[in-house]
């Protein structure tokens, strides 16, 4: 509930009320406890009191009872004891501003972004590549960037690794080495990331971020609810997803310092996902952006079954704790809730450790920041009933509410532009018609060297042939004789002439 300009979560049982504090709810926090221990029962009361302060919500329903956030909360005999024990005065059943979202479109308004926007680190993630695929992966990017290709789709990057990889000797000096492995390995993971629906996620129109920063006509914030059920299926793609809109958010949003009260809250359900295996580097990261997006005007909440799922870097800029129960059988689960345990003020009422193991369902114990930003001692709670309905909700019910809102039409078509795709198929068809240009020029000159080649062929056959016919004609016996006949013919009337001559000397 939002009381007073606090955000009330619990009460003790000597009626003491626990509540976040507007302006230190960007201190970040976390929520842990075993499954079925109330988790999900607590980020909706945040959610719902955030709100009612006119803060923003994101939130992944990755079981879709949060939808019913949608519609009123129904009295029972569980709420209404729970409702008389707290003493809540001022409590009403009532539903909240809610938006649906789904990358895949079907229970939600779809989302989308290109694959320039989410760039190669986060797709990385996405892949589950090593450092030296990623480095693979960079180097194309920056191929693109260079080359002014937009990248939208998978079949833009999907194109551009194989004109990568076929010209790599090209690029190698300039950009680095390229592996066939690396880029075969790429190939591959891409094709996994489409059967899962990654082709749903990427391409246009984009999501504008600002469309989550929302309030309805009554100033109260819009709670955006992402459809995550068939998502959660595909944890490396969930966990990508949500670090992809927190970076979003990080990178977009400017920089406000310390505000009276967050200008959204992002909650990051199952967020033991986001940190399975994570290298050194890719940590560092993280931890910068949760780091300095609260300076952003964002407040960010973890939520996971335990606190050791969360590497420490982040857990220390984690100020508001929720810890709810946590169910022990090993030595190294006991040491967890030890130092889960050891990470509150001291309460001199009770045992912090044998209460972690004993806190029933709904019940936490709770350590927010004061006005000073210092955790307070560690109390231990009730924790509210939700004021909205608990559960998933009809599809009637759900279609109306996402076509009454004013974001319908924006999103639902997706939009093609000229891509790399498009810009590497002309490339390569002008490169394939000058290689073709080249051969059939090649050809050409062979063909006219084999045509002269051909003719001098013919020339000097026909100069052999006359040579042959005329060496023929004399040594044939009719020829000599006919010469023969003829030169004593001649010789006769030479003789003639010379003796007529002679007598006319005389």
């Amino acid at each position: 509930m939002y009381l007073n300009n606090k955000i009330l979560v619990g009460k003790t049982k000597e009626n003491k009320e626990l509540s976040i504090l507007l302006n230190k709810a960007n201190r970040h926090g976390l929520i842990t406890g075993a499954s079925g221990s109330g988790k999900t029962i607590t980020s909706k009361v945040m959610a719902e009191s955030f709100s009612d302060a006119g803060i923003p919500v994101f939130m992944a329903d990755v079981k879709g009872d949060l939808a019913g956030t949608a519609l009123p909360g129904e009295p029972n005999e569980n709420v209404n004891s729970r409702i008389e024990k707290l003493k809540l005065e001022n409590f009403e059943f009532k539903n909240y501003p809610v938006r649906f979202w789904d990358i895949f479109g079907e229970y939600g308004h779809p989302i989308r972004t290109t694959l320039d926007s989410v760039g190669p680190e986060i797709l990385s993630m996405m892949l589950g590549l090593t450092e030296a695929q990623e480095g693979v992966l960079t180097v194309v990017f920056k191929i693109a960037q260079d080359n002014e290709w937009e990248l939208d789709k998978i079949e833009d990057l999907r194109l551009l690794l194989q004109y990568v990889g076929d010209n790599r000797e090209k690029f190698t000096t300039s950009y680095g080495n390229v592996t066939t492995q690396s880029v075969g390995v790429i190939q591959r993971c891409l094709l996994a990331l489409e059967k899962q629906g990654g082709d749903k996620f990427f391409g246009l129109p984009e999501l504008d971020i600002n469309d989550l920063l929302t309030l309805d006509a009554s100033g109260k914030g819009v709670i955006n609810i992402l459809h995550a059920v068939r998502l959660f299926e595909s944890p490396d793609l969930f966990a990508s997803f949500l670090l992809w809109i927190l970076t979003k958010l990080y990178t977009k949003m400017p920089e406000v310092g310390d505000l009276d009260k967050p200008k959204m809250v992002f909650f990051f359900d199952e967020a033991h996902l986001l940190f399975n295996g994570m290298p050194d580097y890719r940590l560092k990261r993280i931890v910068q952006v949760v780091r300095l997006i609260r300076s952003r005007g964002i407040g960010l909440y973890f939520i996971s079954q335990s606190p050791a799922d969360i590497p420490t870097e982040v857990i220390a800029q984690l100020g508001n704790r929720v810890q709810h129960n946590l169910r022990a059988y090993t030595p190294t689960e006991l040491k967890t809730i030890k130092t889960a345990a050891d990470s509150f003020r001291t309460n001199k009422a009770f045992n912090t450790y044998d209460e972690i193991l004993a806190l029933g369902t709904g019940e936490a114990l709770i350590s927010f920041q004061n006005e000073n930003g210092e955790p307070e001692i560690v109390e231990k709670a009730k924790i509210l009933p939700p004021q909205s309905k608990m559960g998933v909700i009809d599809e009637t019910s759900r279609n109306k509410i996402i076509n009454s809102s004013n974001l319908i039409g924006k999103y639902d078509e997706p939009v093609e532009r000229e891509s790399a795709f498009e810009e590497i198929n002309e490339l390569n068809r002008l490169v394939k018609e000058k290689i073709e240009a080249d051969i059939a020029e090649k050809e050409a000159e062979k063909a006219a060297k084999e045509e002269e080649k051909k003719k001098k062929e013919e020339a000097r056959e026909a100069e052999k042939k006359k040579r042959e016919e005329e060496k023929a004609k004399k040594n044939n016996p009719m020829y000599k004789l006919g010469k023969k006949a003829v030169n004593s013919a001649e010789t006769k009337i030479i003789n003639k002439l010379l003796n007529k001559l002679f007598k006319s000397i005389k």
